[in-house]
């Protein structure tokens, strides 16, 4: 709700330098906030005071201009303190204070820079080089001297702890928190994630609720379609985004909802389908590739969202000291998962994946520098299983593409991966790999449903 005031505040300058409209009702509701926490109950009373910290803001800043998020705040409090509200503006001062607590602990866990997380990736190498995993020779190694298990273990373990800190961290925060967004590129490993995440907070108390984002896709007729007849499902515009918000915000509104359903062997949606809605107790939970763009739940504030990145940061050498990219280890899990849970091969899933990158570098990657924590889902001990499973099919692409001009970029990934892989002792095997391990989420066997 915009001011009534001919030339009165229209707009607001946010903490990281965005513009967005300004809303009078949002000013009513953190003094509400406040005043219900020292025993008031008077709405109308703080949508009073509201006006009042309006009509302050234009005498203050003058008509027509944009206050920041910290002069409104500063306004509210003086304000409440002449007004006669000593005890709700102590607890408004209070919870002001819990906010700029709560900001400085997401920029200590979140430390990114052109959109590289190097805190995390020194901590991956790190960790890599003291367990002798850090280059394909010392993984061979380790296989040769029979100690395989010990590092699938190890491996499990640092994936766990990091899900673990990143539970505290939410956990640390304040108790504004209705939304646990898991975002992340394909197959970083979101629904383990998720899943590992809801169980440790569990033990804490905290009941999540997850919403299946994959059901508001649009039937595939809908997407767009390339020269060679492949649909592009990885874009955010593939998904029905003004249902997710409107569904997410009559959730937090305490209603009953119905999600659609999508299959995807068909390709089709069907609506009103899995009937939701959100105890009082419960937090809602997305697991989604577009869990961060602005649109999917842009009716819910930022202050009421805990937002979690997974990446596949690994760290791992070949001979000439190139690093495997991150891109390609997801790739691998894609392919190897599309071929019993989408009715892909993996070769269609590496000539699709141009449409998977051009999505992430664009919708999801940049997402990385507003979110709350980082996890690392790079597993060493996976390479070896995709080495035995996959390097035909590069070897394959190889032979398919190299004088294909329309299909480079396929060939190029499948030269690389291959030249990466291919002095690496191969492990057909994957009875090392535990029940509720990330990798059963591509290779199957999970103690989990997904």
């Amino acid at each position: 709700m915009a001011t009534d005031e001919p030339g009165g505040i229209a707009k607001i300058l946010k903490r990281d330098g965005t513009v967005v409209d300004y809303d009078r009702d949002r000013i009513a509701t953190a003094i509400f906030k406040a005043a219900a926490s020292v025993g008031g109950s008077d709405r109308a009373a703080s949508e009073e005071l509201a006006e009042l910290v309006e009509k302050a803001l234009i005498q203050t800043y003058g008509p027509g201009s944009i206050p920041t998020v910290e002069d409104i705040q500063d306004v509210v409090e003086e304000t409440l303190i002449n007004e006669g509200h000593a005890s709700t503006a102590r607890a408004y001062i209070s919870y002001r204070a819990r906010r700029a607590d709560r900001r400085g602990k997401k920029a200590s866990h979140a430390e990114v820079i052109d959109n590289i997380p190097y805190k995390k990736i020194y901590d991956a190498l790190r960790w890599n080089m003291e367990h002798g995993c850090d280059t394909i020779e010392g993984i061979n190694r380790i296989i040769a001297d029979r100690l395989y298990p010990d590092l699938v273990q190890a491996g499990e373990q640092r994936y766990q702890d990091d899900i673990n800190i990143g539970a505290e961290h939410l956990l640390d925060l304040d108790h504004d928190i209705r939304m646990v967004i898991i975002a992340g590129p394909s197959s970083s490993g979101k629904t383990t994630t998720m899943i590992k995440l809801a169980e440790k907070l569990g033990q804490k108390g905290i009941a999540l609720k997850g919403i299946n984002i994959d059901h508001y896709f649009y039937d595939l007729e809908m997407h767009p379609m390339d020269e060679f007849g492949d649909y592009d499902y990885e874009s955010p515009q593939a998904l029905d985004m003004a249902l997710i918000n409107k569904h997410i915000e009559a959730l937090m509104s305490g209603k009953t909802i119905r999600t659609p359903h999508y299959d995807f062997k068909t390709g089709k949606r069907t609506l009103n389908v899995h009937e939701m809605e959100l105890a009082e107790n419960e937090i809602l939970l997305i697991d989604s590739l577009h869990g961060l763009h602005g649109e999917m739940t842009n009716s819910i504030p930022d202050a009421n969202k805990f937002k979690l990145y997974i990446e596949t940061l690994g760290q791992v050498r070949n001979s000439e000291g190139v690093f495997m990219r991150w891109a390609d280890n997801r790739l691998m899990r894609r392919m190897i998962r599309d071929s019993w849970h989408r009715q892909l091969k993996p070769m269609e899933t590496l000539t699709h994946w141009h449409y998977v990158r051009k999505s992430e570098l664009q919708h999801i990657i940049p997402c990385i520098k507003s979110v709350d924590y980082i996890v690392n889902s790079s597993m060493p001990h996976e390479l070896p299983l995709h080495k035995s499973k996959l390097l035909g099919f590069f070897t394959e692409g190889m032979e398919r593409f190299r004088n294909n001009p329309k299909r480079q970029d396929a060939y190029i990934r499948a030269k690389r991966v291959y030249e990466f892989l291919k002095d690496m002792t191969g492990i057909m095997e994957d009875s090392a790999i535990p029940p509720k391990s990330l990798l059963r989420e591509f290779f199957g066997g999970s103690a989990y449903k997904y």
